[in-house]
Formats: structure tokens, C-alpha cells, sequence
């Protein structure tokens, strides 16, 4: 069985540029909501914990982050059961509404000076909903848009979707600096940081509005109408020898070094600005706004030469040159910012997100590809949230605990470095034999989806 797929003329559907925007927009603000504290967590360390051990209180924070990352993985399997069930469009609608609540409730919570204990407590419980939510949310909008492009441009519409975690980041760092600037750093550590929660409510509605207009994946409503969907994706997809191999090869041959190269990339190098070399918050969040604003477009662009050249060499290639360049990258990162060449820093970040490009790029098609129509939303949501949600989200904590033991500001890049490594190598030895369909002609995936 081929991918099943809706006749033209069929029905009026919406053109895949709609389809795109609509699911994009909504990734994007779903992303925002993630990583706004991403972008304030060293700041919230003097808001939500104990102030009189800040280094501790630095790590808790930045741990406190982590936790979105650890239930992600059963966001996955929780909303991915669903989507492949009963459908994809509705599920990310509730992912987009589970995370527009509880990011807006982090900008009405107490801090610990006013309530003490309950304000760390209440902080990571909503950081547990929107994992959750964001665990269901990407699967959703990739296979969602995936399942309307065109087979040989899977790669150049799919990478939009790519593009969205990084530009979620990157309106999260313009709305906090807006803010800052505008309401001065008294003003803005008193109340202002809400601000950027908040507005969350706003922007939600609106991406509902856009998601409302969408009718359901045409091949899930070919699924359904033959009575072909899964009642139990979840065993299907990790419960079987087969699956558990593909499972096993997309994370540790894909999404674990993914993971780790966008964490390091984005997260790391500004926490590495920050509390490492001990630049000032705002140079440091403008030069890594500079970077994401110069980058994200690269994201599109190997989307796009994935479809011609194949998903594979190109994120093997991101891999081996992110394992191999982090420490030289970083050394001169260092050595610029002791000399205030804050442009040379900006072009180190941007070097970085040509790694995150490479790998990241081709990685929704790839992935979409990689599993059979029926199961696709649980199959490839799993393995995409332990390795970018495990691995990856645990790099800043893991990589500034390795730096505050050993004392050597490079010993935090051993992780990164040795994940990708190992993922690369996966990567080039380890292909299971249905994906070898995709490897003579990238666009020829009509294998993949029986």
C-alpha cells in the first residue's frame, strides 16, 4: 500500500501554503511558550528559588527547565496514540490549548519571596503540562504537513515546521529584551518578565483561529475511510521487533544527536555566555538573536536540498562537523568576548546553527518517511522527544554541572560532542533495510508507507 491520498478534485481543501502557515504559526507560539523560560531561566533563579546559594539556585532553575523535557516523551505517546487514532488535526489543537493555558499561568504565579516554597512547586508543575503539550504538538504539525506536500518536495515544506523551534526562541528573546528595554531592569524584575507570558493568551487565540480552518490530513481520511487505521499504535509502533528497530535507529541514529546540536547551539552557547564567561544579559541574548536571525533561514534552504540530494549525508555531515568544531567554536568564543569583538561571537553562534541547519533541516521528512502512514504520528513522536527532549534538553544542565565540577569551561562540550558522535555513526551503519528505499532516490518513498 502506497501512501493513501484524497483524489484531486475530491473535495476543497486548503493549499499546502495555508496549510503551512496555519501549522507553522501554531508551532512557532507553542514553541515561544516553551522556551520563554528557556530564555529567562538564570533570571527566574533569583525569583523562584532560595537567594542565598545563587550558584545552586542557577542549577536548580536551569534543572527546573529540564523537567519540560522529561515528560515530553510521554506527551509524545500520549497525543501520538491519539492523533494516529483519531486524527491529526484535533489533536494538535489541544496541544496548542494545553500550552497556551499553562504558559499563561506562569505569568500570574507567585514568586518565593511572596510565597515562598509553592512558587517553585507551582512553576514546575506547569512546566510539566507544557511538555506534555509540546510532546504531542511537533509529531502533529510534521506529519500533518507532510501528509499534504508533494512527495518530492516533502523536505522544503516539512522544514518550515523545522524552523519554528528556533524562531520560537528567537520572538522569545525579542519579546523578553522588548521588555526589558522598554520597562528598565527594576521595573522588569518586579513585574515585567509576566509580560511575555501573558501575551501567550493572545497569541494562542489567534493560532487557534488559523488551525480552525483546517479540514483533516486527506491521508488520514483515506486511512479511516478504509478502515485501515491503528487501534493500538502505540504497541504497533514499540511493542514489535520491527518497530522497536526503526524506534531504536531514529533516535539513536537521528534525534539524540539532533537534540544535542540544537540544545548546544542555541540554549548552551548563550547559557555559556552568560553564566560561564559572566557576560551582561543583554549583549549576550542580542548576539544570539543576531545569530538565530541570520540561521533560521539555512533550516529551509537543506530542507529544500534534502529533496534533491537525499535526507541522510546531509545530517550525518551536520553530526560529524558539530562533534568535530564545538571546542575550537567555543575557544574562540571565549577569546572574543575577552576582547568585546562581540561580532566574531555572533559569527561563532551562526557557525553553530550551520550544524543545527544540516541536521535539523531534512530531519521532519525524514522521519515522517521513515514509518508507515497508520502509526507515523506515535512512531516518530517518541523517538523525537527522548532525543531532543533527554538529550538534548538535559545539555545545558548536564554541560554547566560538568563545567562547575572540573572547573574547565570546555568540559561541558564532552557531552554534545561524544552524542553526536555516536549518533553519526549510527547514522551511517545502522540503516534498517526498509529505509534503504529512500537512499537511491529521495523522493521515491512509496516503500516507506506500506
Amino acid at each position: 500500500m502506497t501512501d493513501l491520498a484524497i483524489k484531486p478534485g475530491e473535495d476543497k481543501r486548503p493549499g499546502i501554503w495555508t496549510v503551512v502557515l496555519a501549522s507553522s504559526a501554531g508551532t512557532v507560539i507553542e514553541w515561544y511558550d516553551f522556551y520563554l523560560y528557556g530564555s529567562l531561566a538564570i533570571f527566574f533563579s533569583t525569583l523562584f528559588y532560595p537567594p542565598n546559594e545563587p550558584t545552586a539556585a542557577m542549577l536548580v532553575s536551569v534543572a527546573t527547565f529540564a523537567t519540560g523535557f522529561v515528560v515530553r516523551p510521554f506527551g509524545a505517546l500520549l497525543f501520538g496514540s491519539i492523533g494516529d487514532r483519531l486524527g491529526r488535526k484535533h489533536t494538535f489543537l489541544l496541544t496548542l490549548i494545553l500550552m497556551g493555558i499553562s504558559t499563561t499561568l506562569v505569568g500570574v504565579l507567585p514568586t518565593f519571596e511572596t510565597a515562598g516554597y509553592v512558587a517553585p512547586v507551582a512553576l514546575v508543575i506547569l512546566r510539566l503540562i507544557q511538555g506534555l503539550a509540546i510532546g504531542g504538538e511537533y509529531g502533529g504539525a510534521a506529519v500533518y504537513v507532510a501528509e499534504h506536500a508533494p512527495k518530492n518536495r516533502r523536505g522544503f515544506f516539512t522544514s518550515f515546521i523545522q524552523t519554528t523551534a528556533t524562531v520560537g526562541f528567537f520572538v522569545a528573546i525579542l519579546v523578553v529584551l522588548a521588555c526589558r528595554l522598554s520597562l528598565g531592569d527594576e521595573a522588569f524584575k518586579a513585574w515585567g518578565w509576566r509580560i511575555p507570558f501573558l501575551l501567550s493568551g493572545v497569541l494562542i487565540i489567534l493560532s487557534l483561529y488559523l488551525r480552525l480552518k483546517l479540514s483533516e490530513s486527506p491521508v488520514f481520511e483515506a486511512l479511516r475511510k478504509a478502515g485501515k487505521t491503528s487501534s493500538s499504535p502505540i504497541r504497533e509502533s514499540f511493542a514489535t521487533k520491527e518497530g522497536m528497530r526503526y524506534g531504536a535507529y531514529a533516535l539513536f541514529g537521528a534525534t539524540a544527536g539532533l537534540g544535542c546540536v540544537w540544545y548546544t547551539g542555541q540554549f548552551y552557547a548563550l547559557y555559556f555566555l552568560q553564566s560561564v564567561l559572566k557576560l551582561d544579559f543583554l549583549t549576550a541574548n542580542i548576539c544570539l538573536a543576531v545569530a538565530l536571525a541570520i540561521g533560521t533561514p539555512l533550516i529551509v534552504m537543506i530542507g529544500a536540498l534534502s529533496d534533491k540530494i537525499g535526507r541522510r549525508r546531509l545530517i550525518i555531515t551536520g553530526l560529524v562537523s558539530a562533534a568535530a568544531l564545538y571546542v575550537p567554536i567555543y575557544q574562540g568564543i571565549a577569546s572574543a568576548v575577552a576582547s568585546q569583538n562581540y561580532a566574531i561571537v555572533t559569527a561563532l553562534i551562526v557557525a553553530q546553527l550551520v550544524f543545527v541547519a544540516l541536521v535539523y533541516g531534512p530531519m521532519a521528512a525524514f522521519l515522517v518517511e521513515l514509518f508507515p502512514a497508520r502509526l507515523r504520528y506515535t512512531s516518530l513522536s517518541l523517538p523525537y522527544h527522548i532525543g531532543t527532549g533527554v538529550f538534548g534538553g538535559f545539555v545545558p544542565l548536564v554541560s554547566l554541572s560538568l563545567v562547575a565540577y572540573t572547573g574547565n569551561i570546555y568540559a561541558g562540550l564532552g557531552y554534545p560532542i561524544a552524542i553526536a558522535a555516536i549518533t553519526a555513526a549510527v547514522n551511517a551503519f545502522c540503516l534498517p533495510r526498509r529505509a534503504e528505499a529512500q537512499e537511491g532516490n529521495p523522493t521515491d518513498v512509496a516503500a516507506l508507507n506500506a
